[in-house]
């Protein structure tokens, strides 16, 4: 075998690996996992099936605390103007400063959610994404 051809097949077997890695474990939850980096989120935009459970993984990098409340248009000015406590919902969760938090959902019909950080500030200054549902 020349060495192209070994390193054509390990590339391959890493990728299949990889893309092991973001698909759903045995109990049929995906993992996705998102960035709290300078005041965003990273990804911001995101793709889910219709029906799809997601468990969220959320790594906050900066030196203050964020959150992560996912929901309708509706949700979010609940929340950015304070009618409802925080976390009061699956998809919603505080996430402390260098730390990492979870939280699952399960989406329901075609359409578009929303996801932000709702403390003071942080939705104004853009800290907020997109769930696209197929």
């Amino acid at each position: 075998m020349t060495s192209g051809r070994v390193l054509g097949g390990l590339l391959a077997a890493v990728l299949v690996a990889a893309a092991g890695a973001c698909g759903a474990d045995r109990d049929g939850i995906r993992t996705v996992e998102i960035d709290l980096r300078y005041s965003t989120f990273t990804p911001s935009e995101l793709t889910v099936e219709a029906g799809e459970t997601v468990r969220f993984v959320l790594r906050n990098d900066d030196p203050i605390h964020h959150e992560f409340i996912l929901g309708d248009a509706e949700v979010q000015r609940i929340h950015e103007v304070g009618e409802e406590p925080h976390h009061a919902r699956p998809g919603e969760v505080s996430v402390p400063a260098g730390e990492t938090a979870m939280t699952t959902y399960r989406f329901g019909d075609p359409g578009a959610l929303l996801f932000g950080c709702h403390l003071p500030g942080h939705w104004s200054y853009g800290m907020r994404g997109t769930v696209r549902i197929g």
